[in-house]
């Protein structure tokens, strides 16, 4: 029999995080979060994100042992931009038993009933920075310390649920090039020497502090139109900048201005810590937060996660793109990095894919967002 209780206190929230790694415990491509980034994402007081979010967490228990989790989501604010009734499913993990996902489905599906939802989408968070999208290609990768790694069966569970695919994302694995394309650094110079662009370089954390805001704010404007986007706030982006300018390596944030200083491109890119997260089931502590911190700093890394690349809609089509691809290369060639990692992309969408054309780069994971109306999961 399976029995499904509502997460309703830190043990059970506990359970909640950890029960993925003990599913793929000893799989080698399985990439922890870190913990308590997970805990934190489903206490209120901790995330910014239930200003415009409410959720429920729910556990499936078969004969008394824990078999699997689900959180249903539900985005008033994507809500509102979409004209959509849907709730979001996120962090679905379940043993290779169609009963026990049906059970777990079907705990969101009275939930967004409930709330007077007509749609289930998902996997995706709270918001676009979120974890988000079921990995359908490339269960022999190891997945991102900031992606879902899952097993190829969720994929033939849900179609047995009668979802449909909504969009799909591609990912990247770049391999740095020993030295810079000469075609696209005259690129570079040609449209900073033409428009009067500038790359700014940050001597210490302070001078990074004193762009990060333009920069959040700036991908608001960048991925606005992208699929299930929902606009960083200021309380979000103070989160980010409080919690990441202290670890960042500024070698690996660009930022481009114009020629009144205003912020038109940003890139982030981070050493991986798919390793540290292994090692330590994503645990900061006692140990595992020497293990993060050496993966941040140690020039024995040689693979980035590239985040993302924002540019001011306006500047699109004027080669920003083209002067931080020559600064990103340049910081990994600094630091002998081999890989670079694209976080996920839209499959169509052609401008960021493009970029790679020029690289030794293989498109080796997928991952989908599905849909299905709620009157139509049984």
């Amino acid at each position: 029999m399976i029995k499904i209780v509502e997460v309703k206190n830190k043990k059970q929230l506990k359970a909640f995080v950890e029960f993925p790694n003990k599913l793929y415990k000893g799989n080698k491509y399985y990439c922890p979060p870190m913990a308590s980034d997970e805990i934190n994402t489903f206490i209120p007081s901790k995330n910014p994100g239930y200003e415009f979010c409410e959720s429920k967490q729910f556990l499936a228990y078969k004969d008394n042992k824990l078999v699997g989790r689900i959180a249903g989501i539900i985005n008033y604010a994507h809500i509102e931009r979409q004209n959509k009734k849907q709730i979001r499913f996120a962090r679905f993990d379940a043993i290779d038993d169609i009963e026990v996902t049906k059970a777990l489905f079907n705990a969101v599906k009275e939930y967004g009933k409930d709330k007077k939802m007509d749609e289930m989408i998902g996997p995706l968070g709270f918001f676009d920075t979120d974890r988000e999208g079921m990995l359908i290609d490339g269960f022999d990768e190891k997945n991102l310390s900031i992606t879902i790694y899952n097993a190829p069966y969720y994929q033939e569970h849900l179609k047995q649920l009668g979802f449909n695919k909504e969009v799909d994302w591609v990912e990247y694995q770049i391999k740095m090039p020993n030295e810079i394309d000469p075609r696209l650094i005259k690129i570079a110079d040609h449209v900073k020497n033409r428009y009067g662009y500038k790359v700014v370089k940050f001597k210490n954390k302070n001078d990074l502090n004193s762009y990060a805001k333009k920069a959040l704010n700036l991908v608001n404007e960048a991925f606005n139109e992208l699929y299930a986007y929902v606009p960083l706030t200021e309380k979000m982006i103070d989160n980010y900048i409080r919690d990441y300018i202290p670890i960042v390596n500024k070698d690996y944030v660009i930022v481009v201005v114009d020629k009144n200083d205003q912020v038109i491109g940003f890139g982030l890119m981070v050493p991986s810590l798919a390793e540290a997260c292994q090692k330590h089931n994503g645990h900061l502590f006692p140990f595992g937060w020497m293990s993060f911190l050496k993966a941040l700093k140690s020039k024995k890394n040689k693979i980035l996660e590239m985040y993302f690349v924002a540019v001011k809609p306006e500047y699109q089509s004027t080669g920003v793109n083209s002067i931080i691809m020559v600064e990103s290369i340049k910081a990994a060639t600094k630091n002998k990095v081999e890989i670079a990692e694209t976080g996920p992309e839209l499959e169509l969408n052609e401008k960021v894919q493009n970029q790679w054309k020029g690289f030794d780069a293989r498109q080796h994971r997928r991952r989908r967002s599905w849909i299905i109306n709620l009157n139509d999961l049984d």
